[in-house]
């Protein structure tokens, strides 16, 4: 639950804005109607007291027109859309970090019913055509506050070719179970190794939670489930010590999630930062146990020159061969997208 909400004069003029404030006040959260469609008053002294007050605010706001325009995401999906930025989770390492601009205040959108009739023009007739929704926010963890999750399931429960995808690292899934998705979203919930989820992972739902959310969500209607078709983001991997039992201990776990079948996909990536994603965290998270030692990486370079640091070839290796051969042994029919 955030601590305040701001809402812009664009945002009030939208009915779906109209519809994200009425579900804050029936939360008795208090509201802000700002003067201008700008965000100010969210800086502190420092960046980690900037953090913690972005961190705390929910922004209705509405999604700029650069938002229209929609950019491919290999190999998640075909676009990406945006139906927030920012996340309330506090995970110590942060994609997000040195990605958005600005404090990394929760920004919900009030013109959802524009972006999602904007995304026709992006389907292809003649092949499904894939929507992430979550590249900038975590979907299900502002969901009570939005309903803006079940309405793009909605939204892509009539379309012909185009399929919505989102992942989440929060479990209240009850009011998904029953929407008209008609198979064509695929929730996908984010799990790690105990240790890494414990340390790194602050507020979001326990491991188990998630899976057993996950659980809710693939389980066929007849046996009180959603129905969906689900998949699995382990990530990010780490190379931490005892690395092969901890993520054994953790396919087990979901092996016992899904003792059925299901339509089940898994996403594999692997531990990467940059430098500004560092500089960023370490003023988030100054007593991180984060390892973003740059002289035990290897340096990856983008099409535009930018610096990744990634694991070594050696290391990089045996965590996908053990991931690779792990699952095929547990989950046969699952199918493992891509591995980064």
């Amino acid at each position: 639950m955030p601590e305040q909400v701001l809402v812009t004069p664009a945002a009030l003029d939208e009915p779906w804005g109209q519809q994200i404030i009425e579900r804050v006040r029936s939360f008795n959260l208090p509201v802000q109607e700002l003067p201008r469609n700008r965000l100010t008053g969210l800086r502190g002294e420092t960046e980690r007291e900037t953090y913690s007050i972005s961190k705390r605010t929910l922004a209705v706001v509405t999604a700029p027109p650069g938002q229209f325009k929609l950019s491919p995401i290999p190999p998640s999906a075909d676009w990406q859309f945006h139906l927030a930025e920012g996340c309330p989770a506090h995970c110590q390492y942060c994609y997000l970090a040195g990605s958005l601009q600005g404090p990394p205040v929760i920004r919900a959108y009030a013109n959802l019913p524009q972006i999602l009739q904007n995304l026709a023009q992006y389907e292809r007739p003649d092949r499904d055509t894939s929507f992430e929704v979550s590249c900038y926010t975590d979907p299900l963890g502002i969901e009570h506050l939005t309903g803006s999750l079940a309405e793009c399931i909605r939204y892509f429960g009539t379309r012909d070719t185009g399929h919505l995808r989102w992942v989440s690292k929060f479990d209240r899934v009850e009011p998904l179970l029953d929407l008209p998705h008609n198979g064509h979203t695929r929730c996908r919930v984010s799990v790690n190794a105990a240790s890494v989820s414990r340390q790194l992972e602050g507020g979001t739902a326990s491991v188990a939670a998630r899976l057993q959310a996950l659980r809710q969500l693939a389980l066929p209607r007849t046996q009180g489930g959603g129905g969906y078709p689900v998949g699995l983001v382990i990530a990010p991997i780490m190379a931490i010590e005892d690395w092969q039992i901890q993520y054994s201990q953790l396919l087990d776990s979901i092996s016992d999630a899904l003792d059925f079948d299901c339509d089940l996909t898994i996403e594999l990536i692997s531990h990467r930062f940059t430098p500004g994603s560092k500089e960023v965290l370490l003023n988030w998270y100054p007593q991180t146990k984060l390892d973003m030692d740059e002289s035990s990486r290897s340096t990856k370079r983008n099409k535009f020159g930018g610096i990744k640091y990634v694991y070594e070839a050696a290391t990089m290796k045996s965590l996908r061969r053990f991931f690779e051969q792990e699952i095929s042994r547990r989950f046969p029919n699952a199918k493992i997208l891509y591995w980064t």
